[in-house]
């Protein structure tokens, strides 16, 4: 009788969508799967996220659509984008230097390519529901990893609510329960028993074949993974804090609608009052600063998502000007109801006004109502904000970090868990190509996985620093480039080429990172290139005349690319020049 061929058991610490998504992967290639969640049950709406933000918002790209594409459901992604809401580009907000409010549209794709927004927690629910449906995954909720044996391929979680049992509970766990329960409190007599303890954190232990640690920027995964191979780690904590506001639907009577006096240059706020959203649903919207900047991202229920970017010491004078005096008359005005009357000890904060009205002009009272601000800005944490970069991101054949475990980022490019999904796509493909067609451990063996991991991390570490730099310089671009005669021409002339010669390859930098799965070195790459060449045609177009731009530009890209595009060069120069006058003459006006 041959020997029966044991099935691969992968645990997964952490339940977040990267998490999930990898369980997901594995479950699909026939492994025992067992996750393991440091919080309770994520889709139990009073499940607080570790950042203490109840409503966040994302930024869903192609990077993690493509690895949702690739987790072998088809309805876990149609469900998953019926719920987000495309957003089409940036709606830049200010005002104009006679006073008036603007809004300005900055398509993010000259192809019509889109981002969209998705609720943080409504993505995860459907990745564990996907999860409770399969057989092969069993849900920890509650536990968190305090140990590891990585070379003994055990780990140990402490139970941290041990009267609530877990969804479908593994062998392992089942075997400590009987065991504890079998055991007799100490008495001292059958006539004066001690009182029972109350119960503390159980401890468990938890064998695999490999773990796979989702956990977040603060990783147990990674602490312990440190102890056994050399990581070069670094971290770095950027001079800004981050603070989460709610601009709420027009149904909603707390708040004013938007003002009549607002002078809009978009065609899209009467549709967005029609559809009960304050401001276009689908724009990203900024309000730019050269040191701070304020953004909004809709959801669902027609309320947006709003987060603002400071430095420190700005957060710092902003707090100080808030009265700190429960009984302060004008904590509150008497205008209107304040917006959490349950507690009535808000701070009157004038000078939060002030900054709000000064860099980020129609927020208040049009979005939010002055009580609002202040009560949220006072209540709602002031986060900072990490990134992190290591490597390697294994050991040996047993173990491998993905998501912010592996590679923290700051916000500003949204490929935060975007990078973790394909992450995710990226680590399974690589399994597969070093083990076809099978999940069982004689065929799966530990010199295929170990070869493998070392491949996955050789690979996905210029990746991921890459996109971690991206994001950083991003931060840049959004509080105060977007408005910068400099960037706004660039992306005029690279959409054209782009448009007019997609032979050439031609994208920009936001293109390539958001709307395809290239590489994200070899984004890096490509941008330099791209910017070497416009840097050429911008030089010579200085000495020779801006006519002779286009002709330089095309004999470049056609030089560079080694493809000829010179086809019709007369008309494209023409063009092309007319676009960049247009565009001068409008950042003049």
């Amino acid at each position: 009788m041959a020997a029966e061929t044991k099935t691969q058991k992968t645990v997964v610490v952490g339940a977040g969508p990267v998490g999930a998504l990898a369980a997901l992967y594995a479950a699909r290639r026939g492994h025992e799967v067992e996750v393991y969640e440091l919080r309770g049950d994520l889709r139990d709406p009073d499940t607080i996220p570790l950042n203490f933000t109840r409503s966040i918002n994302l930024a869903l790209s192609e990077r993690g659509i493509n690895a949702m594409r690739n987790a072998g459901s088809t309805s876990l992604l149609d469900g998953v984008l019926s719920e987000t809401i495309p957003m089409h580009g940036r709606m830049i907000h200010g005002r104009t230097k006679t006073g008036d409010l603007f809004e300005q549209s900055q398509l993010y794709d000259v192809h019509g390519r889109f981002q969209r927004a998705v609720d943080r927690g409504s993505l995860n629910k459907s990745l564990l529901d996907e999860l409770d449906h399969l057989p092969n995954v069993k849900l920890f909720f509650n536990h968190k990893l305090t140990g590891a044996d990585f070379d003994a391929n055990k780990a140990w979680f402490e139970r941290r609510i041990p009267s609530s049992s877990p969804t479908k509970p593994s062998e392992s766990e089942t075997e400590t329960e009987t065991e504890s329960s079998s055991e007799t409190p100490a008495t001292t007599s059958s006539s004066n028993p001690v009182p029972p303890a109350p119960p503390g954190p159980e401890e468990i232990q938890v064998e695999f074949d490999f773990l796979i640690g989702a956990d977040g920027a603060h990783s147990a995964t990674r602490y312990h993974l440190m102890k056994y191979t050399r990581v070069n780690y670094q971290q770095e904590y950027i001079d800004a804090l981050w603070c989460e506001f709610q601009i709420p639907p027009l149904s909603q009577p707390s708040l004013p609608s938007s003002s009549s006096s607002s002078s809009s240059t978009s065609s899209s706020s009467p549709s967005a009052s029609a559809s009960g959203f304050r401001i276009s649903p689908n724009h990203l919207h900024i309000w730019p600063g050269r040191d701070f900047m304020f953004i909004a991202i809709p959801s669902l229920d027609r309320s947006f998502t709003c987060t603002l970017f400071a430095p420190q010491d700005v957060f710092a004078r902003l707090s100080s000007s808030l009265s700190s005096d429960p009984s302060d008359p004008s904590a509150f005005s008497s205008s209107s109801t304040p917006s959490h009357p349950s507690d009535p000890s808000g701070p009157s904060g004038s000078d939060l006004l002030t900054f709000f009205n000064t860099h980020f002009p129609g927020v208040v009272p049009d979005l939010i109502s002055p009580d609002a601000l202040r009560w949220q800005f006072s209540n709602n944490p002031h986060l900072p904000l990490i990134s992190i970069k290591c490597t390697p991101y294994h050991y040996s054949s047993k173990v491998v970090i993905v998501g912010d475990a592996a590679h923290a980022m700051v916000p500003f490019y949204g490929q935060g868990m975007n990078a973790g999904l394909e992450d995710v796509r990226v680590l399974f493909d690589v399994l597969d190509s070093y083990s076809p067609g099978s999940s069982s451990l004689d065929k799966y063996s530990s010199d295929n996985m170990g070869a493998a991991l070392s491949a996955y991390t050789r690979l996905r570490t210029p990746d991921a620093h890459a996109i971690n730099d991206l994001a950083l310089s991003n931060y840049i671009e959004m509080r105060a480039s977007v408005r910068s005669p400099v960037y706004l021409l660039r992306k005029t002339i690279e959409e054209f080429i782009s448009s007019r010669f997609p032979s050439t390859g031609w994208a920009t930098q936001y293109a390539r990172v958001c709307f395809g799965n290239e590489r994200y070195s070899d984004v890096q790459h490509a941008v330099a290139r791209q910017g070497r060449i416009l840097a050429g045609g911008l030089v010579a177009s200085a000495l020779l005349g801006s006519s002779v731009l286009g002709v330089v530009l095309l004999r470049m890209i056609a030089m560079r690319g080694g493809r000829r595009v010179v086809g019709g060069g007369r008309e494209w120069v023409t063009t092309l020049v007319r676009m960049l006058r247009e565009k001068i003459g409008s950042l003049r006006r």
